[in-house]
């Protein structure tokens, strides 16, 4: 399914242009186990709703950015810079 994102930078584009990177998750501090790492890099909620997620505009700007999107609709509610703080 298509459908538009609005990067901050460059303006609405089709999803196309983009690179999903998953869903968005905190590092672990400090020394973990291996299967700690494992649960942080291949571990995920993937639950239907409203998921934070990671998306790479490399057709365009080539900026991470985080995109707030409900997996039932597609709908993306939010999208900003990484380094940006959430609204």
């Amino acid at each position: 399914m298509s459908f538009l994102l609005a990067c901050p930078h460059c303006g609405e584009r089709s999803v196309y242009e983009f690179r999903a990177g998953g869903e968005m998750n905190h590092r672990p501090a400090g020394a973990v186990s291996p299967r700690q790492w494992a649960h942080y890099l291949y571990m995920r909620n993937n639950a239907a709703g409203e998921h934070t997620e990671w998306w790479f505009h490399r057709l365009g700007c080539r900026r991470w950015l985080i995109g707030v999107r409900d997996t039932r609709t597609n709908t993306v509610t939010e999208l900003r810079d990484a380094d940006q703080p959430a609204a």
